[in-house]
């Protein structure tokens, strides 16, 4: 059985030796134990620091696409590297690297496919008391969404066997954590959590600059998760709440007119027409965002089946450069890259 440990990383070349130095290279019960890092378009010595410290594969984006982009491109070559295990943590240290037998427990017997670390955040010194309580809010709408029990959602420490990571495909430009749940959640993925130690902050969030940033981000993140992938629901609730107004509103000027006051209160029997009318657009919009979110979850099915036929024809990781020596693995970047640039040769003899 074989693990590979996946480092998405920017501008990390300070913090990523402390990381590498607390990740296991043996575990029990796996046979193989691997890192890999994700370099999303650093401008310092990440990748010659993870060679440096002994990393086995490097996948290497071109610019800077986001953590999300980066995890999803890790996840990808981790499958195509024949990871039956995957665990991704974060290259600032935030999370205990010993922690990660326990991080795959619940896999290796046989009781989940996907694994959350659950950094117990009210513990946490260094978050701010709004901190703490988003978390918890927004814990709690994943957990509805996507009918999970997974306390902390934002927890980057996480662990995959090899089938949950080749249904997971995150749309999102900006996180991973929050969708991927979700996704799990809908599909035929088993999610568990455990309790994981954190280690002390060795630097300011890159994510979030500020307090106020991260209810921004993370507020408009929730709202548009639970737009997608609960379209129905949340337009229906939309529609209740501005006919309930618009109702009101008529009532009011029902009131006035059985006084023998209407003529001088029309303009509420326009309001409440209006809302009413918007009230029907909402119903429509979920109906219609009701088909979409059917027609995704058929669109997600179809690239989990082109990913597996991709791996039966042996297709080379994108992006990828062998590591701290030599794997075997030829590198798929640059001009003279290999088969995972599609070209018209190695077509050719996959299709032989």
């Amino acid at each position: 059985m074989k693990l590979i440990i996946q480092i998405p990383c920017f501008n990390e070349e300070h913090t990523l030796p402390e990381t590498l130095q607390d990740l296991p290279r043996e575990i029990p019960g796996i046979d193989r134990v691997e890192w890999l890092i994700i370099d999303d378009g650093s401008t310092d010595r990440t990748v010659d620091v993870a060679r440096a410290g002994g990393v086995d594969h490097v996948v290497r984006l071109t610019n800077n696409k986001g953590l999300a982009a980066g995890f999803q491109a890790g996840l990808d070559a981790c499958l195509k590297l024949g990871a039956d295990l995957i665990v991704n943590t974060d290259a600032d240290n935030q999370y205990f690297g010993a922690d990660i037998p326990k991080l795959l427990a619940p896999i290796l017997e046989g009781r989940a496919d996907m694994v959350i670390g659950d950094r117990e955040t009210d513990q946490i010194e260094h978050f701010s008391p709004l901190k703490k309580v988003l978390q918890r809010w927004g814990s709690a709408v994943v957990r509805r969404v996507s009918n999970t029990d997974v306390p902390d959602t934002t927890s980057g420490f996480r662990a995959y066997n090899r089938e949950a990571a080749l249904q997971l495909q995150v749309v999102s430009k900006f996180t991973y954590t929050l969708e991927s749940i979700i996704q799990a959640g809908k599909m035929v993925v088993a999610v568990d959590h455990v309790p994981i130690r954190t280690n002390p902050k060795t630097r300011e969030s890159r994510l979030f600059p500020s307090t106020a940033s991260y209810v921004r981000r993370n507020g408009v993140s929730i709202f548009r998760i639970y737009a997608l992938y609960e379209p129905l629901r949340l337009f229906m609730m939309a529609a209740a709440v501005t006919a309930l107004i618009g109702a009101v509103i008529w009532g009011r000027f029902l009131w006035f007119f059985l006084e023998g006051r209407g003529d001088g209160h029309i303009q509420s029997l326009i309001a409440g027409s209006t809302l009413f009318i918007v009230a029907v657009q909402f119903v429509a919009l979920g109906i219609v965002g009701d088909i979409l979110a059917g027609s995704r979850v058929l669109q997600q099915r179809v690239l989990e089946r082109v990913r597996r036929v991709e791996l039966h024809l042996g297709v080379e990781p994108s992006h990828y450069e062998p590591g701290a020596r030599d794997t075997g693995q030829e590198p798929t970047t640059g001009a003279q890259a290999g088969p995972a640039t599609g070209k018209a040769a190695d077509r050719e003899s996959a299709l032989r």
